[in-house]
């Protein structure tokens, strides 16, 4: 285990460098500059600005000073922002979008898993018909179509949960479900999916036959087994919340990393967006991580040797 995780640190640290310059130097390959959306600046104040943060450095010295600060994990000073700095607005912002993050996550694993059990258990069977209807529509609406549906029916006509906002827990409820909807749909399918081939395997059938109960043999043994391919598809859903956050904050006005992020764009503030696409970079390089390990925990026929998953 101690030697995997070394060398998975190792690919880590090389994948963040290779983010790390291929951000920069798209950011620099960009048009315009971080000011050119000022109104008129006079060639002095350009110039001004362009020497306080460094913009007028060869490419080269630039790109050292902000590989030396990414090291030292100093993501510099907004450039939009006056006297902000990226590391203040990324510690002001992501408990927020964590916050969010880990609700939508828990709702999606949550009713995706239970969702695909019940299809599974009522296969071409009513309840079975009525998940998969579930499933197919939350793969079709896309996140943000499903925010403002939730705003329109729930907020606006019924009344029963703000529309936006962040002021308390009830403020999260609408954007955590339009951000699980997706996911948690492709969960159920993959829990559906995986429960049919397990509940149709021979160890299953064996303990049918020695007069096990059948919800024993289904939560005991056949879900476990089912559950690897949720906890594959659990990197990816980190990158599709993370990535989808950023809408839905938008949409919602929850003042979390996400709004910095989208803003730094359309302002080109170099700074601020390098920073968290690095900040989220390396929270998504762990997560993989963390999900390569957690096959050996429900799967102890896993092992973790040489950098990769093998199977005994």
């Amino acid at each position: 285990m101690i030697k995997y995780l070394g060398q998975r640190l190792i690919y880590i640290i090389i994948a963040l460098f290779i983010i790390v310059t291929a951000t920069f130097f798209l950011m620099r390959l960009a048009p315009g500059n971080p000011f050119a959306s000022e109104r008129a600046l006079p060639p002095a104040i350009q110039e001004s600005l362009n020497a306080k943060y460094g913009l007028d450095n060869p490419w080269y010295v630039q790109y050292g000073e902000y590989l030396l600060n990414t090291v030292q994990g100093d993501f510099g000073t907004s450039m939009k922002y006056k006297y902000r700095e990226t590391n203040d607005m990324i510690a002001e912002g992501f408990p927020i979008s964590l916050t969010l993050g880990l609700e939508a996550m828990f709702i999606a694993v949550g009713l995706g898993v239970l969702i695909g059990t019940i299809s599974a258990l009522f296969h071409n069977k009513w309840p079975d018909y009525v998940m998969s209807l579930i499933a197919v529509i939350g793969i079709s609406v896309p996140s943000f179509v499903m925010a403002s549906v939730l705003q329109y029916y729930l907020a606006l006509q019924a009344g029963l949960f703000p529309i936006a906002g962040w002021s308390g827990f009830i403020y999260s409820i609408l954007p955590a479900v339009a951000l699980a909807s997706t996911p948690m749909a492709f969960i159920a399918k993959l829990t559906r999916s995986s429960m049919l081939e397990e509940t149709n395997s021979e160890y299953v059938k064996m303990a049918k036959a020695k007069g096990i109960s059948r919800w024993v043999v289904v939560f005991k043994h056949a879900l476990r087994n089912a559950l690897l391919p949720v906890v594959t598809y659990l990197a990816p859903l980190t990158a599709g919340i993370i990535t989808g956050s950023f809408v839905i904050e938008e949409i919602f006005a929850i003042p979390g990393i996400g709004k910095y992020f989208v803003t730094s764009i359309t302002n080109r503030d170099y700074t601020v967006i390098m920073g968290t696409t690095v900040f989220y970079s390396i929270i998504l390089l762990f997560a993989v991580l963390l999900v390569d390990i957690l096959y050996s925990f429900i799967d102890p026929r896993i092992q973790l040797r040489g950098g990769k998953s093998r199977g005994k």
